[in-house]
């Protein structure tokens, strides 16, 4: 009796002694965890001083980076975006015609740091993400970080024109699930299972488990990500055990809610967490392979993001690509102290007015090829202002009525359109009721009378100018204009006597704020206002008020 009292106290000190050790290791772990992010965050602000555009250097750093809770400076976000409407704006928003894995990885980016990646020096990066063909040219990663980014900001996918294909999430997530391979994994090529794909695959299908054939697909890929890592607690891909590979499989376990140190991914008593930090070297980043191989920087960022988002999920924070805490415009406009954050333009608009989005990039019509109105007309219909009569002409000199210039107006400033029963000349089943209801309830337009609108009549180019002045103080333009320097500004024009009292000081605003050209010698006040002089006072005024 008195040995079996003795062998159970030493048991118990035993197990007393193990816990402690538990408990001990498992902060040890947690603060050697935390210090890699605080140095390597270090490390890589000074390293990565200017990301760029690119898969290194650029938008891994800046998510790891947001994502981290490291006191990063605000300008470092700053400029960055810079550089990212610098670099749109240069390649007229086509960031690659085959890789579409450049739109998905600068919008990840972009939502990280609270900006809107529909609407980047006014491309909509999201857009190409809706061309099914084109974004599964380059293979499985097309689909998998096509999911990635637009679950990463819960982002509509918006309808592409000249998409062959209009993508759905349905159909990324189907594609995806019609590679795995026999093995139960995924690859790039071949036929037999590669642990980075495979853990990429899984990233992008974490967030629909719910479905039947996700959960069934996620079981036996996490089944064989067991089978496939080395006794080392690491994976090798191509023959050679690597960061990477190791990086891609803890990530994709972390979006999926899997604990790190599962079970089925400790080999030897070494877990993912250990052999990713075996290849940790204070104030140099990560190395690619144990002897110190390969890219340094590639392999720094992608151990980065991946022991961030070890710490969010530990913390009971949402995961790396789960972005559902970022606030929208949480970080403030680079470059541009006067535009508002949440959605671009001045700080006084109204907060209905939205910032002009391309929608149908790249077109251009037959008649207006050399037209002095050109880069304008092309502009307005890009973002679908303004359309052509057809595919191919636009009619520059053609006039245009009242209900067709309200339309206008309502579409660039981005209210949406709402009916409301004003003039009994507008009936409620005419294709401009939407538009003129809008237009009058923001104050844009007025009635010719009390009752009447006069839709058809042909509206001219000063009462274009008062309702584009209308617009321009909708959006937080200062509009208004000393009496002296109404008389002083239109003086100069030899008709300005034909211009009604009620019109002057819009027209003399227009012309102060560039909106109508001084190189006339004329007004013309009364003269029908033709489509492109719309376009050229519409394009100068969202420049004006920072929409464009």
């Amino acid at each position: 009796m008195r040995t079996l009292k003795k062998l159970s106290a030493l048991l118990l000190i035993l197990c007393l002694y193990l816990t402690s050790s538990i408990q001990v290791f498992a902060t040890a772990d947690k603060t050697e965890i935390s210090q890699a992010i605080s140095n390597t965050a270090s490390y890589l602000t000074k390293t990565v001083s200017e990301p760029e555009v690119g898969s290194i250097g650029g938008e891994w750093a800046i998510i790891g980076l947001a994502r981290s809770g490291y006191s990063t400076p605000q300008s470092y976000y700053d400029n960055y975006y810079k550089v990212v409407e610098k670099y749109v704006k240069e390649l007229g928003g086509v960031l690659h015609d085959k890789k579409y894995t450049e739109y998905s990885r600068v919008i990840i980016a972009l939502t990280a740091i609270g900006k809107d990646p529909s609407n980047v020096a006014g491309y909509n990066l999201l857009e190409p993400l809706a061309d099914f063909d084109k974004t599964i040219w380059q293979g499985i990663n097309g689909p998998i970080f096509a999911l990635i980014a637009l679950d990463s900001g819960k982002y509509k996918l918006p309808m592409n024109k000249n998409a062959k294909t209009q993508a759905t999430r349905e159909m990324y997530i189907d594609e995806i699930l019609a590679r795995q391979l026999a093995d139960g994994g995924f690859a790039l090529s071949g036929n037999k299972a590669d642990p980075d794909v495979t853990g990429m695959a899984l990233q992008a299908l974490a967030k629909y488990q719910n479905r039947d054939n996700v959960k069934t697909a996620t079981v036996k890929a996490i089944e064989t990500l067991s089978k496939l890592q080395n006794s080392s607690g690491g994976y090798a891909s191509w023959g050679t055990e690597n960061l990477e590979s190791t990086a891609q499989v803890l990530m994709a376990l972390c979006e999926l809610g899997i604990d790190p140190e599962d079970p089925r991914f400790t080999k030897s008593g070494h877990n993912l967490i250990d052999t990713l930090l075996s290849y940790y070297r204070e104030g140099q980043g990560f190395l690619h392979t144990a002897d110190g191989s390969g890219e340094n920087l590639m392999s720094t960022e992608q151990a980065f993001y991946t022991l961030v988002n070890v710490q969010r999920v530990d913390a009971g924070k949402t995961s790396l690509y789960n972005m559902a805490d970022v606030k929208k415009g949480s970080q403030t406009n680079p470059g541009n102290e006067t535009t508002t954050p949440e959605n671009g333009g001045l700080p006084n608009k109204n907060k209905d007015v939205k910032p002009s989005v391309i929608l149908s990039p790249g077109g251009t019509f037959a008649d207006i090829q050399g037209h002095v109105n050109q880069k304008s007309i092309e502009a307005m219909a890009a973002r679908n202002i303004l359309n052509g009569i057809s595919d191919t002409q636009f009619a520059p000199d053609r006039t245009m009525t009242r209900a067709e210039f309200a339309a206008i107006v309502t579409r660039s400033l981005g209210l949406a359109p709402k009916a409301a029963d004003v003039f009994k000349d507008v009936s409620a089943g005419s294709w401009y009721a939407p538009y003129v209801g809008t237009a009058y309830s923001y104050n844009l337009i007025q009635g010719t009378s009390a009752d009447t609108f006069t839709p058809e009549q042909t509206i001219t180019r000063q009462e274009a100018a008062v309702m584009v002045a209308r617009a321009a103080k909708l959006s937080g333009m200062d509009t208004n204009v000393q009496d002296i320097e109404i008389r002083d500004m239109l003086a100069q024009f030899t008709d300005y006597t034909k211009t009604a009292e009620w019109a002057r000081a819009s027209l003399a605003f227009s012309y102060k704020a560039h909106i109508l050209s001084q190189e006339m010698i004329e007004i013309l006040p009364e003269a029908a206002v033709t489509r492109s002089e719309v376009s050229e006072m519409l394009y100068h005024l969202l420049m004006g008020s920072k929409l464009l």
